[in-house]
C-alpha cells in the first residue's frame, strides 16, 4: 500500500481569510500568540488519512513511533513516500524501516516538489479552510480543536479524495 507522509506545525495564530462582515465594519481577528508549535504528521493512502499530533517539533524517534502506528493501522506492507527532510534520512529511522524487513520501504520525492504529496492539500484545507480565522484562548484548544477538524476529514471521503485529485491535477499540468 503506497502511503505519502508529510509534517506539518500550527500556532496559535490563525491564518487569516476573507469573510463576511456588515457593511462598514471591517472584522476584527484578536488572537493570543505564544511561541508553542503544535507539530502534525499524517499518512495518505488513496482511502484512508492517519495523523498524529505533538507538541514542539517532530523529530526521528516521533517519526518512527509514527511509521509503527501506521504499521499496526494498515496491517500491510507500505512503501512510504516522503520529502527528504533529514529526520527522514536519519539513522535511527533507517534501522526501524531495516528491522521491518521488507514490511515498510520509503521512496522520497524529489527536493523542491511539495505539490507532488497528496498529504500537502491536506494541510491547506486544514489552515485554509478548517480552521480559518480560527482564534483559540489557549493552546490546549487549538490541540483539541485541530485533532477534531482532522477526525472530520478523516469520516469525509470527499476531502481525502480531493487531496488526490489536487495532487493530480498539478502533476498533469506540469507536464503538459
Amino acid at each position: 500500500m503506497i502511503v505519502f507522509v508529510d509534517e506539518s506545525g500550527l500556532s496559535e495564530r490563525p491564518t487569516r481569510v476573507r469573510t463576511w462582515a456588515p457593511i462598514g465594519q471591517t472584522p476584527v481577528v484578536q488572537f493570543h500568540f505564544n511561541w508553542k508549535q503544535l507539530s502534525m504528521i499524517a499518512g495518505l493512502t488513496f482511502t484512508h488519512c492517519v495523523f498524529r499530533l505533538h507538541d514542539g517539533a517532530i523529530r526521528s524517534p516521533q517519526i518512527v513511533e509514527f511509521l509503527q502506528a501506521l504499521r499496526r493501522h494498515l496491517k500491510r506492507c507500505l512503501l512510504v513516500v516522503w520529502d527528504g527532510l533529514r529526520a527522514h534520512r536519519s539513522r535511527l529511522v533507517r534501522d526501524y524501516v531495516d528491522s521491518t524487513t521488507g514490511v515498510i520501504e520509503l521512496a522520497f520525492l524529489p527536493p523542491y516538489a511539495p505539490e507532488l504529496n497528496p498529504v500537502e492539500y491536506l494541510w491547506a484545507w486544514l489552515k485554509r479552510h478548517a480552521l480559518a480565522n480560527f482564534c483559540p484562548d489557549g493552546f490546549g484548544e487549538l490541540k483539541n480543536t485541530a485533532r477534531a477538524k482532522l477526525k472530520a476529514a478523516q469520516r469525509r471521503q470527499s476531502i481525502v479524495a480531493a487531496c488526490w485529485i489536487q495532487a493530480d491535477l498539478f502533476e498533469c499540468h506540469e507536464v503538459t
